[in-house]
This record gives C-alpha cells, structure tokens and sequence, in this order.
C-alpha cells in the first residue's frame, strides 16, 4: 500500500504529480485544496470562512484542516493514498502524525519538489484562478517559507523526506518520482 505525501511549495506541480501518480499507481489522490474549492462552490459555512481566508493568500485553520484529512483518510483505497496540499504547518505535521498512528499507517514517504521562486510565480499567474494575483502569490510564498518549511525539517528528521526538482517536462518528473518511491 503507498502512503503518500506530495509537498512544496505553491505553482511547484503538486497537483498534477499527485493525479498522474494516483492514476498510475491506482491510489486516491486526496487533493485538500480540492476539498476547500469545493466548499467554496457550493456555498458551505466552511466555504465561506476559507474562501474569505484563502482570498487573503493565508491558509487555512489547522482544526478545520486536521478533521477534513482524517475523514478522508479515513475512508481510503486499499491501494493507498497520496495527500496533496496538506500538512503546511508544523503542527499539522505533528496531528498528521496521530492520525497516521491512530489509523495504522506505518510507511509514509514524503515528496519534495522543489522549484525557483520565478518559476512559480510564472506557473501561478498562467493558471488564471482569481486569487493568483501577484500579491496574492507574493504572500502565499512568505507563508509557505515562513511556515512550511519547519514541516519540511519534521519530515527530513524522520528520514521519510525525498526531495526531488518540479521543473520540466511533467512525464520526466512523474518517472523519477515513481523510481524514488518504489
């Protein structure tokens, strides 16, 4: 079973790594920021709080975050999962830990990717979502730095942590992902 997380930072193509390894590894992709769009759509009293939150390029609350995922988690494949999006904190990280335990998972990889900040920014502003503008991408990348990457050294300290670039052609970059995890 693949237990599976997919990290980085924002525009860095976790998205789109996390669908193409779902596919080819038949697990779910668990896409948070999915989850929240969602919400946001249809108009939900979560919705609300997180778009007003995410309009502001700030992430949202670890309570709301932490029982979204373990309800997820919680009703996966049997073939596994591979989560998208989420932990961003530390103390996600740590909760993510306890649900982990809590719901017998046992061999979790963490993937990396990493990309210049230029680059992301260029990824971000093509996407044309409404809340990529320059500003809103500007502080999405100062919370990412100033709050994820403390999740980043949680990881690499558990030694389940393998960083890999997100630049290039996606198939290339999906190939050495499978390879890093098999």
């Amino acid at each position: 079973m693949y237990q599976l997380i997919i990290y980085g930072p924002p525009g860095v193509g976790k998205g789109t790594q996390a669908a193409l390894i779902a596919e080819k590894l038949n697990i779910e992709h668990i896409s948070t920021g999915e989850i929240l769009r969602k919400a946001i759509t249809d108009g939900t009293d979560l919705g609300k709080k997180a778009k007003e939150i995410m309009d502001k390029g700030n992430l949202v609350s670890d309570e709301i975050m932490n029982g979204i995922v373990k309800e997820c988690l919680s009703n996966t494949l049997k073939t596994g999962f591979i989560l998208d999006g989420y932990p961003r904190t530390l103390k996600q990280a740590v909760e993510l830990s306890k649900i982990f335990d809590e719901l017998g998972y046992k061999n979790i990889k963490v993937i990396n990717l990493n990309a210049d900040v230029k680059e992301i920014t260029k990824r971000l502003l093509n996407r044309g979502r409404t809340d990529d503008t320059e500003k809103t991408i500007a502080n999405r990348l100062k919370v990412y730095f100033d709050s994820t990457i403390p999740v980043k050294e949680y990881y690499d300290k558990l030694k389940i942590s393998i960083d890999l670039d997100g630049v290039g052609d996606k198939e290339e970059i999906n190939e050495i992902i499978l390879k890093a995890i098999r």
